[in-house]
């Protein structure tokens, strides 16, 4: 799983359709997930720390989240299925601990209001994430291209060796 964090709300160039935008650690890779206007709104609110004069529905789950002492460990966007992204809640409450189904959009509401972790499936990544820097991305692939073309098998069986010897002297003390 790699954490990320809400890099923002942007809008589809097409459709003007809202998506929230997922970033991780190091600003290489974005996550982009259409949610709608509501959505839209309250993880806008959760951002801007904005608290409403009465409770909204992510407010009001916070409010019953935190009446029965229940803590929000974190949220996981496990899975993508037919163009639909799949979430669970991490959920404990003494020592049961409980995973939730729920809607990325509304997982990342009640994970930005509570100041829980955002973490995503590297399969979800990897299918669905986008480049962010793509000179980066390029400069790496240069320096492994680089690497490869000069390096010989005999270094890379020799490197091998010293590896496992090593290995196998620390697993001897």
């Amino acid at each position: 799983m790699i954490e990320m964090r809400v890099a923002g709300i942007a809008l589809d160039a097409v459709s003007r359709s809202p998506i929230v935008l997922l970033k991780d650690g190091s600003e290489r890779r974005a996550l982009p997930i259409y949610i709608s206007q509501d959505q839209a709104r309250s993880i806008i609110g959760a951002l801007e720390n904005q608290k409403p004069t009465r409770p909204l529905t992510h407010d009001l789950m916070v409010n019953l989240l935190t009446t029965w002492d229940v803590d929000l460990k974190k949220i996981i966007i496990h899975s993508l299925q037919d163009n639909t992204f799949y979430a669970v809640l991490c959920c404990a409450q003494g020592d049961q601990i409980r995973e939730i189904d729920c809607r990325p959009s509304d997982a990342i509401s009640l994970a930005l209001r509570m100041d829980s972790p955002i973490w995503v499936m590297e399969e979800v990544l990897a299918d669905a994430s986008i480049p962010v820097d793509r000179d980066a991305d390029e400069e790496e692939r240069q320096a492994f291209r680089d690497f490869l073309d000069n390096v010989s098998p005999e270094t890379l069986i020799k490197q091998a060796r010293l590896s496992s010897d090593s290995f196998e002297a620390e697993s001897d003390s």
